[in-house]
């Protein structure tokens, strides 16, 4: 399909956020290389982060085909206001159980919305979304099998485990908040219907943390725009921005 002016603005500003989402959790993915409780797992999560920054890789070459921009200025030369990320990805690493609980969510939500965005009735995106899912639904797998062991291990590992859901839950939530103008590309068959996609993630994670002995809570604090952002979001870019800034020659992919 051919998209109008008005709809490849709205594309541009969807991809954005994809890519956003991306590239922060993979610089809090790669905050526990050389940390992870066991080697095995070291490897691993080294792997989730590469692969999550190629996936924003993959989101900005569509926005490049669509405007022209450059991905690395996008990621390493924008202010922290202008990332349209969500707040769950931007929060500390914290332990191992919050990693983990954290990366479940957001692998949860990604499988649902990828698997619809695979139909999109605008090709470059349904290609790309059918590469990123073969490796996503590994990601799924791994993290889900990590909570599972944490929610039915030890007292302490159910307990920071329930911590951690209590605190991430909520901003899970906002995965499926729209960006202003969104409808627009729905309607058309460009992206999913993210209000849709809720009732359903919703079933898929609380059946199965209920499976793993965690109860998500009720209620907390859903935040309604991607341009909100906690302050930790300035250090880390302030970290992962540095080199660039320092040496704007330098290349990132």
């Amino acid at each position: 399909m051919t998209l109008d002016p008005y709809l490849k603005e709205l594309l541009v500003i969807k991809l954005t956020a994809l890519a956003d989402d991306e590239v922060v959790l993979a610089q809090r993915l790669a905050e526990w290389v050389a940390h992870a409780p066991i080697l095995e797992e070291d490897i691993a999560i080294a792997n989730l982060a590469q692969d999550e920054l190629g996936h924003a890789k993959l989101w900005l070459e569509l926005r490049q085909e669509l405007d022209g921009s450059d991905p690395d200025r996008l990621v390493y030369f924008r202010d922290p206001l202008d990332y349209q990320n969500a707040i769950l990805v931007e929060l500390p690493k914290g332990d191992w159980a919050f990693t983990m609980v954290r990366q479940y969510l957001f692998d949860a939500y990604e499988n649902l919305w990828l698997k619809e965005a695979a139909k999109s009735a605008y090709p470059p995106l349904a290609e790309a979304t059918s590469r990123i899912l073969k490796e996503e639904r590994f990601h799924l797998r791994h993290t889900a099998l990590w909570v599972e062991r944490l929610g039915q291990g030890t007292e302490e590992s159910h307990r920071r485990a329930q911590e951690a859901l209590d605190t991430l839950f909520p901003y899970a939530r906002q995965l499926f908040q729209p960006l202003p103008g969104e409808e627009a590309l729905v309607e058309v068959g460009v992206v999913p219907d993210l209000k849709a996609l809720e009732g359903l993630y919703l079933d898929e994670v609380r059946g199965f943390l209920g499976r793993a002995g965690l109860k998500p809570p009720e209620g907390g604090y859903v935040p309604k725009s991607r341009r909100e952002h906690t302050e930790y979001l300035w250090s880390l870019l302030a970290e992962m921005q540095s080199v660039a800034r320092w040496d704007p020659e330098a290349k990132a992919w």
